[in-house]
């Protein structure tokens, strides 16, 4: 008579207890602010696990077995919330700056917005679409260099780029040590002393356009993001921002396509 096979404690265990995380990332998950902001709260004693205050961001937690308070009020899922802002050049994408300069969050300051973490980031001179989320699996989905997620900018240049220029852009260049290019580069419209570029990234490094034009000697006007995926900028007047519909969201969920 032949026996059944012997289960490993591992095994077993992984199926009887849900997973955890360290306490400043569930914070996070749970949409109560962004990772950096809960690990800031853990260490100030803020945070309690099961009524016993833990100083550990890292401390394992069970996102849905054990009670999570901060300054003694319990921490609930939020309810997920999906912006799309048209950031005006000037703002600095962080929850705060530490040389006091405007951010997105003053912008939106008086909207009545729960914490929303920015998706991806747009530096200081740079404008267009941002998406702002806290659900953090959606944004790291969208974010993730994995999903080639194509996001596509207006690209004002002093100069007149030529066709070899926008090849080259395709082709990539060595900057130092950073290999950078342009999934497709267009020509839009050219002016007597400037032009503007369409400029499609798959991926995105720090100051990826402006360095890879830098490169090729054109200095970069104005950058301004237009499109993200199949979310586009359309007519949301500068500074403004408004919820994302149902189909938006799921249009941008890579996790549904990659289940499919």
């Amino acid at each position: 008579m032949s026996r059944p096979p012997i289960r490993s404690a591992r095994t077993t265990a992984s199926t009887t207890h849900a997973p955890r995380h360290g306490l400043a990332r569930v914070l996070s998950k749970l949409g109560a602010c962004s990772r950096s902001q809960a690990e800031q709260w853990v260490r100030e004693g803020r945070v309690s696990l099961d009524g016993r205050v833990i100083r550990d961001p890292y401390h394992p937690t069970q996102l849905d077995r054990q009670r999570i308070a901060v300054d003694g009020n319990v921490v609930k899922s939020a309810e997920r919330v999906y912006v799309m802002f048209n950031k005006p050049r000037g703002l600095v994408v962080s929850a705060a700056d530490e040389h006091g300069r405007e951010t997105v969050y003053t912008a939106l300051a008086a909207a009545g917005l729960p914490w929303l973490g920015p998706v991806g980031r747009l530096d200081k001179a740079s404008e267009g679409l941002l998406l702002l989320s806290n659900d953090t699996l959606w944004a790291a989905g969208i974010t993730d260099p994995v999903t080639h997620l194509d996001k596509t900018y207006h690209v004002q240049v002093a100069g007149q780029p030529d066709a070899a220029v926008l090849a080259k852009m395709q082709a990539g260049v060595d900057d130092a040590g950073d290999f950078l290019k342009a999934t497709r580069a267009t020509l839009l419209r050219v002016g007597e002393k400037n032009a503007w570029l369409e400029v499609v990234l798959d991926e995105g490094r720090n100051r990826h356009i402006r360095r890879l034009l830098a490169a090729l000697g054109f200095d970069v006007l104005r950058l301004i993001r237009v499109a993200i995926g199949p979310q586009v900028l359309g007519e949301l007047a500068k500074g403004q921002w408004r919820q994302l519909t149902a189909d938006e969201v799921r249009a941008l969920d890579t996790r549904s396509k990659s289940a499919a």
